[in-house]
C-alpha cells in the first residue's frame, strides 16, 4: 500500500512517469472490469479512458483520490457504466439466426459457451445494481472484501452481506435457466 500511496502523492505533483506508471497499473484492470458488465469492447474502452481522463481532471483541480486509489478507479467506472446504460435504449437479444458458427465441433462449443456467458450475464443483470457491482468486483476482478468495501463505500460486513444475498439470487436465477433468456 505504501508504493501505490507514494505513486499517488508523486501523480499529485504531475510527475509524468508516476502517472504513466498508473495508468499501466490500473487500466488493464478497470477495462476488464467495464468489458465485464457492459459486454462490449468499444465501451468498454471509452469508459476505462474516461476513467483515467477524470482522474486527472480531478488532480488537475486538487481533488481525487488522497489514497486507496484503485477504489476511487472503480467507483469512477462504476458511474459511467451506469450513466452507460441509463443512455441505452432497451435492445432485443441475439436469436440463433444471429450467431454464425463454424463448422464442426468447434462451433458447437463455441455457441454453447456463449449461451452459458449470456445466461450468466443475464441473470447478474437482474440483481440490484449494487449486488452486480460487488459479485464483479469480489469475484471477477478477485478484489479482496475490504477493497470491494472501499469501492462502493459500504462496511466491510454490508458487502458480506450483499454478497451473500447476490449468490443466492444468481443460483436461483440459473436453476430456472429458461426464465432467463
Amino acid at each position: 500500500m505504501k508504493t501505490a500511496d507514494a505513486l499517488l502523492q508523486r501523480a499529485r505533483q504531475w510527475d509524468e512517469k508516476a502517472l504513466a506508471q498508473i495508468y499501466d497499473t490500473y487500466a488493464p484492470a478497470i477495462h476488464r472490469y467495464v468489458y465485464r458488465r457492459t459486454g462490449h469492447t468499444d465501451t468498454a474502452e471509452e469508459i476505462t479512458a474516461e476513467t483515467f481522463h477524470r482522474f486527472l481532471v480531478a488532480l488537475k483541480q486538487g481533488s481525487g483520490p488522497t489514497d486507496y486509489l484503485s477504489a476511487w478507479l472503480y467507483r469512477v467506472a462504476h458511474n459511467l457504466i451506469v450513466d452507460f446504460y441509463r443512455r441505452q435504449p432497451a435492445q432485443e437479444p441475439a436469436t440463433l439466426d444471429d450467431v454464425i458458427l463454424a463448422d464442426g465441433d468447434q462451433g458447437v462449443a463455441y455457441l454453447e459457451r456463449q449461451t452459458r456467458v449470456e445466461q450468466a450475464r443475464a441473470a447478474l443483470q437482474q440483481l440490484t445494481p449494487l449486488q452486480q457491482q460487488i459479485i464483479t468486483l469480489r469475484f471477477l476482478e478477485e478484489l479482496s472484501i475490504e477493497e470491494v468495501a472501499r469501492a462502493v463505500e459500504r462496511a466491510e460486513g454490508a458487502v458480506k452481506a450483499l454478497q451473500h444475498r447476490a449468490l443466492a439470487s444468481l443460483h436461483r436465477l440459473l436453476e430456472g435457466e429458461d426464465e432467463i433468456i
